[in-house]
């Protein structure tokens, strides 16, 4: 066994890495680590990676923990934990130099791995004699115990970390809880003897990423471990979101199933024949009033857009989510991509106006799935919402939600209480299209006494009629694409963009979703260690494009390059569109991996001294 230099100082941040075939638990593995990192007082960042196959292909899982929040991850990773040998052969070379790989002795020989650092501490783990001892106490099968692999490769590792048990153990009490809570003490009784097996190969000592104990958090900066489509689903529940519809796609799956498994927070959650019925049942559900959604993923999302065009022209406040993934067509089903804003800014045939946003971390999840809903009502008019899987599958732990100033917004409704000269003329014929000023009209609810209306999906009269009438299809029209002036004016600017660390730097980064973590944690790496200043022009609302705002810190910047993962650099097209401005330097990524704080680093170095026009980024599996 060869063991790295002595260990000089305790370290305040980790990079871990377990995989499997899919199927085995290493979501469950990372799981179990994060939140036993994160009960420790630890922030965490996760990634998990998966194939797009049912069970059997190779997946994993990578988690950061630093004593400081964090958004991304980092290459390489400083511990592999292993449980099956295909893991240890794609991965063995990610290792830093001390490094430590935790592996089978009865799968895996180091010695055979290709890239492998020579000076990188092994760690042999009997599993099946761990699992025997277990069977033995307990008076059971082996076989019985085979899934708990990985709860003994995450001990080990935990305990190489230097982390106490009792974190362990406050984990598990919080992954198995009501009738699973037995579970509890079965799970201890491997993770005691991973934690003996680790302490009996003498070695944590000298391993250079042993941890420094940090406090845990007390309750008034209490935090939350939790990914983009949980937040997403919380979001749309404090909005008031009352159904969602859903054909089943990754990842936008994620979730629906988060919002199947807490019906007690009363909604309908209902799983279509397709994605069809699901834009065009969320559009009936939305013309009655109701708060509604309907979330997919690229593919389904084209099957969308002749929907999405009926809402449009008859000013149905329906929210959709479409969760980016690999395409075209099912492309890359499981990995991350930023590859559908053009097509969202444009969906639909014909001219509407259309709301987009785009979140880049769990907060703007949050914010953006509870602001899409006013948005909908306020301006009458479909509201898209677009994470990518990076977002959607990522761990992050993070502060409570900051609900303060959230109001519910219904826009203009016209009812039963209202004055009746709001109704502007016979209730018999309501005006539900009524030419307005700022291109909204009154809304009333279906079921509302005496008054009428019609919907079609032809150009109409101001009560609903079908008209191919000149003056009145240009008033008609006009009336409606006003809404994306008073949008521009009434969103919040910091709900358009934000522009993150210094006024002026060397280089300005202009992004959008998921980017927008390792940028953030790139931006004092470079300032530290490299002497390069930087600063983030973050971009969250596509349509109606905040032109003006934008334009004025890209003319102000020293060096502005656009950041994104795509092959075309879609926001700086979209840029070019509406500002004239011609971002000629890209850095881009489009191998379906999210980009690594260290591949920003990197690149922006590039750029910056080469002043390189098109950087791609590959790292990772």
């Amino acid at each position: 066994m060869t063991a790295p230099a002595t260990l000089d100082a305790l370290c305040t941040e980790i990079n871990w890495m377990i995989g499997g075939p899919q199927g085995t638990g290493v979501d469950s593995s990372a799981n179990l680590f994060a939140r036993a990192m994160a009960v420790a007082g630890y922030w965490i960042y996760g990634k998990r990676e998966y194939h797009s196959n049912i069970k059997g292909a190779h997946s994993y899982f990578l988690v950061r923990a630093r004593h400081t929040p964090v958004h991304s991850n980092v290459d390489p990773i400083d511990l592999l934990a292993t449980f099956e040998k295909t893991t240890a052969e794609i991965h063995a070379h990610e290792l830093l130099a001390d490094g430590a790989l935790i592996y089978d002795p009865k799968l895996t020989d180091p010695d055979k791995l290709n890239g492998l650092p020579p000076s990188a501490l092994r760690l042999p783990i009997e599993y099946d004699a761990i699992i025997a001892a277990i069977a033995q106490e307990t008076g059971s099968s082996p076989a019985k115990f085979v899934i708990m692999k990985n709860v003994i490769a995450v001990s080990a590792s935990l305990a190489l970390y230097g982390v106490a048990m009792a974190s362990v153990e406050e984990a598990l009490a919080g992954l198995f809880t009501g009738r699973r809570a037995k579970l509890v003490a079965l799970n201890m009784l491997a993770v005691n003897k991973a934690y003996q097996a680790v302490e009996a190969l003498n070695v944590a000592g000298s391993f250079a990423h042993r941890i420094a104990a940090q406090p845990n958090p007390p309750a008034k900066t209490s935090r939350m471990l939790m990914n983009g489509a949980a937040a997403v689903g919380l979001g749309k529940l404090k909005a008031g979101c009352r159904i969602l519809t859903y054909y089943s796609i990754t990842p936008a799956v994620d979730e629906c199933i988060y919002l199947e498994n807490h019906p007690e927070y009363g909604m309908v959650v209902i799983q279509c024949e397709d994605e069809l019925a699901a834009v065009n049942m969320a559009n009936g559900a939305a013309t009655t009033g109701i708060r509604v959604s309907t979330s997919t993923s690229g593919p389904g999302f084209s099957l969308m857009a002749e929907g999405i065009g009926w809402a449009g022209i008859n000013e149905v406040p329906v929210v959709i989510f479409n969760y980016q993934r690999g395409g075209p067509s099912t492309g890359l089903p499981t990995r991350s991509e930023q590859a559908d804003l053009l097509c969202v800014v444009h969906a639909g045939h014909g001219e509407f106006p259309k709301i987009v946003m785009a979140p880049g971390d769990m907060n703007e999840c949050f914010e953006d799935a509870f602001d899409s809903f006013n948005y909908a009502d306020r301006y009458q008019t479909p509201v898209i919402v677009v994470p990518d899987k990076a977002i959607a599958n990522g761990t992050e732990s993070i502060p409570v939600f900051d609900e303060n100033g959230l109001k519910i917004d219904r826009g203009q409704i016209v009812g039963p209480q209202s004055n009746p000269d709001d109704m502007d003329a016979s209730i018999a014929h309501y005006p539900r299209f009524k030419i307005t000023e700022d291109g909204v009209s009154p809304r009333v609810f279906p079921g509302t006494p005496g008054a009428i209306f019609w919907t079609t999906g032809d150009e109409h009269t101001e009560i609903g009629h079908i008209t191919e009438d000149p003056a009145i299809r240009l008033a008609m029209h006009d009336k409606r694409m006003r809404k994306l002036d008073l949008a521009a004016r009434e969103i919040p600017v910091d709900r358009q963009f934000m522009l993150y660390g210094p006024e002026k730097a060397d280089i300005t980064l202009v992004g959008w979703g998921s980017t927008k973590g390792a940028v953030l944690d790139a931006m004092p790496v470079l300032k530290d260690e490299r002497g390069i200043t930087m600063n983030y022009l973050h971009v969250r609302l596509m349509s109606p494009f905040p032109a003006d705002g934008v334009a004025a810190i890209i003319k102000a910047a020293a060096l502005p390059v656009c950041m994104e993962s795509n092959h075309q650099g879609q926001l700086a097209q979209l840029i070019a569109m509406r500002t004239g401005i011609q971002l000629a330097h890209k850095i881009l990524k489009y191998t379906g991996r999210p980009i690594s704080q260290t591949e920003v680093v990197d690149a922006v170095q590039q750029v910056l001294q080469q002043r390189t026009e098109r950087v791609v980024l590959t790292y990772g599996h």
